[in-house]
């Protein structure tokens, strides 16, 4: 297990530390954010580790693991997750699903909530949108092909608003009118509500998984089992998400 000083790169959720204790370096995509912020206290407390986080875009913490980052845990889709592990960057066999993350569609808080409650209706609710926003992370690859099954990509082209930053906020600004990104990454935000999950029939889940960094050691094991304890399911189901 590593363990020293803070790395500039990575954010603790915990100020203060004794630096004897041991580090378990994570490495997580986004959307897993306004979970992890209320689980790492807690572990930390009950198993006396410091857990220090860095949160970013999947690409680019995967690019980061590829070209070799210091991490124990890394937190990701798990299509890159195991990717990762097949290139020899995550310890086999080390995958664990943490949670299942569906897409859902939100608009700014008091404005009416568009019907999406059918594929067709959908559609429509895009295509009388005047912008609409979506992320350049994974969720935001899926509702680019969304919009192509759906025959509307052309149009829907120059009303398009793509972010790096959570969707929901930049429809809170009033960028874009309506915005579709995971509902954990909605639910967050203040000044934009969620309307509900896109149709069943188009939904994508995206599962997130935890997997561990070769020569990780038996802390960051525990933070991962951890992620199974019933107190933590209760704290994932509350943010919008299904456990693994």
């Amino acid at each position: 297990m590593r363990a020293g000083p803070s790395s500039p790169a990575f954010a603790s959720l915990k100020p203060g530390y004794n630096q004897a204790m041991s580090t378990i370096k994570v490495l997580s995509g986004g959307a897993m954010k306004s979970l992890m912020v209320e689980v790492v206290p807690l572990f930390e407390r009950a198993n006396g580790s410091k857990v220090e986080i860095k949160f970013a875009l999947t690409s680019v913490l995967k690019k980061e693991i590829e070209d070799g980052a210091a991490f124990d845990i890394a937190l990701l889709p798990r299509p890159e997750l195991d990717a990762l592990a097949q290139a020899g960057k995550i310890a086999a066999g080390t995958q664990a699903d943490i949670t299942r993350s569906a897409v859902g569609l939100a608009v700014r808080a008091g404005a009416p909530k568009p019907d999406i409650g059918t594929v067709a209706a959908l559609r429509q609710t895009l295509q009388q949108a005047r912008t609409i926003g979506y992320s350049d992370g994974p969720s935001g690859a899926y509702i680019a092909d969304l919009l192509v099954r759906l025959g509307i990509a052309d149009e829907m082209k120059p009303k398009t608003r793509l972010t790096s930053r959570p969707v929901a906020e930049i429809v809170a600004e009033g960028e874009a009118e309506i915005g579709m990104q995971q509902i954990v990454a909605i639910l967050p935000v203040k000044g934009a509500e969620l309307v509900g999950p896109l149709p069943g029939e188009l939904q994508n889940i995206i599962v997130y998984a935890a997997g561990l960094a070769p020569g990780s050691g038996q802390a960051a094991r525990a933070l991962v089992a951890f992620m199974a304890t019933p107190e933590v399911v209760r704290m994932i189901r509350a943010k919008g998400m299904e456990p693994g």
